[in-house]
């Protein structure tokens, strides 16, 4: 089944084929530095890392961008009341996001993906330039050393939110300049104010747009015409439509081929925003959650639709995430003493990154089979425009049935190696969508631990059976569980209770 995605440009799915065989080019737009980042930019952030994943699962070789907004009238006023340049508060706000993105799992983690995360400061010399040559082309005006982009110069303008001219000033994120020839109109470069940051232009010092960056980011990073560019949803206009508008009226060539918009966060059915003040910032999030479980959360609902904030339903996904790493513990316990799998994919058009896993269980029926099928679902879902709640059944599914294959068989700890790759093929699933990192690591005990088993085997050689039962128990205490064996103590990891 060939990957379909739903492009926002046509408001249909279609099939995906990139302008270079084998490679994706991908730009989403990024946060505004200016506060601590909210649970609506981390679903925005992870949608995209997921994509990103499972492209390079497929096997296409990925570059991805995602930008920092660094000059901004609200870093501005942020700067001003803390009396300290506008820089240090951008800085101090990229900083948070990053160690956020980190704790999230989110890029630039996976091996096999090129990722860049510009500043729009860095790239203010090449808006310039940008900037000059729509002037030259008719396309901008200069009016007192601000420079606006003429709409009713780029017919196409308001073809990717199915607005038309008429329409649009509801949208304009700027305030009515009686300067300009059409109020639509928006700014490319604005004139200098006093004690705000500028940059030497043609038409006097200034700063450049809100739009203007992203234009010049994309194709700097990603070439003239992308594969795929998107955000959230609420980018689509303004700002997505005059990046189109201002970026082919330069180049003349198609900018993206594909337009990918994500649902909103929303608390309370408002959306979630710093404007609205009714946030849940990251920070928040992940002082009251881990990061696996948020991650589950998010992607239990189709990238597309709106999140309605719940902290149930984020409990719910931390209670599934436990079954799954009870799972892995005892893969793990019963002997795979190595990392399980690679989140990188195979050589687009070679077998699935499965395939091997499938290949060691061919006599082994019908646990083949479930894997197989869960494999098919997987992927089928996967390639239905990145269809994460379907994809997340076919795995929560195989967990379910290896958890009952686990209960009944006989004979397992003599012969564990298929239900070992069976979990290994769960987890090479679920790391596609950036789950289970570092889950199927295993590490061996603390010294403690190891004193603590000594000490217990002298204990039970001595025939102190209250002692080594003490012991036994202080050993669980630090995670762990000794098991006796023909051959000697075992030491594995403690699974988790159930919620």
């Amino acid at each position: 089944m060939p990957l379909r995605i739903y492009n926002t440009l046509t408001r249909t799915k279609e099939e995906f084929v990139p302008l270079y065989p084998g490679e994706v080019r991908i730009y989403s737009c990024g946060v505004t530095v200016y506060d601590l980042c909210h649970v609506g930019h981390a679903r925005s952030a992870m949608v995209f890392d997921v994509i990103c994943r499972y492209l390079a699962f497929r096997g296409y070789r990925v570059t991805f961008v995602r930008n920092f907004t660094d000059v901004d009238d609200r870093i501005i006023r942020r700067a001003q009341q803390e009396g300290v340049p506008a820089a240090e508060i951008s800085e101090r706000y990229i900083g948070a996001f990053r160690a956020e993105m980190e704790a999230l799992g989110v890029l630039p983690a996976p091996p096999g993906i090129v990722y860049h995360d510009p500043k729009a400061t860095d790239h203010v010399p090449a808006m310039v330039a940008l900037i000059e040559r729509l002037v030259a082309k008719g396309y901008a005006y200069v009016v007192d050393g601000d420079v606006y982009f003429e709409i009713a110069r780029f017919p196409r303008y308001g073809r990717l939110s199915g607005k038309n001219l008429d329409e649009l000033l509801a949208g304009v994120r700027v305030e009515v300049d009686e300067r300009k020839r059409d109020p639509r109109d928006f700014a490319l470069w604005k004139a200098a104010k006093p004690g705000e940051p500028s940059w030497p232009s043609p038409w006097g010092a200034g700063r450049p747009g809100w739009h203007i960056e992203c234009s010049v980011m994309s194709t700097h990073y990603l070439g003239e015409s992308l594969d795929i560019h998107g955000g959230g949803a609420d980018l689509i206009f303004p700002h997505h439509e005059c990046e189109i508008a201002q970026t082919e009226a330069d180049t003349g060539r198609p900018f993206a081929r594909y337009w990918v918009h994500n649902g909103l966060v929303n608390f309370d059915t408002e959306k979630m925003s710093k404007s609205l003040g009714n946030i849940l910032t990251i920070k928040e999030l992940l002082e009251r959650h881990e990061p696996d479980a948020v991650r589950l959360w998010l992607l239990d609902t189709h990238y597309r639709n709106p999140v309605e904030f719940s902290e149930e339903h984020i409990q719910a996904s931390a209670r599934a995430l436990e079954r799954f790493r009870r799972l892995i513990a005892e893969a793990v316990r019963l002997g795979a003493r190595e990392d399980f799998a690679t989140p990188t994919g195979p050589t687009l058009g070679g077998p699935p990154p499965w395939h091997g896993l499938l290949l060691t269980l061919q006599s082994q029926e019908p646990l083949r089979t479930h894997v197989a099928v869960a494999c098919g679902e997987f992927e089928d879902a996967m390639d239905d425009d990145f269809n994460t709640p379907r994809a997340l059944a076919a795995i929560s599914g195989l967990r379910r049935w290896l958890e009952i294959r686990r209960a009944e068989a006989k004979g397992l700890e003599e012969h564990p190696d298929p239900f070992i790759n069976a979990v290994k093929v769960m987890v090479l699933l679920g790391r596609a969508l950036g789950l289970f990192e570092g889950m199927a690591q295993p590490q061996g005990p603390p010294p403690e631990v190891n004193t603590l088993v000594a000490e217990r085997e002298a204990a039970r050689r001595q025939r102190d059976w209250k002692r080594a039962d003490a012991l036994r128990d202080e050993i669980h205490r630090f995670g762990w569980t000794v098991e006796d064996t023909a051959t000697g103590p075992r030491v594995v990891p403690r699974a988790p209770r159930s919620s």
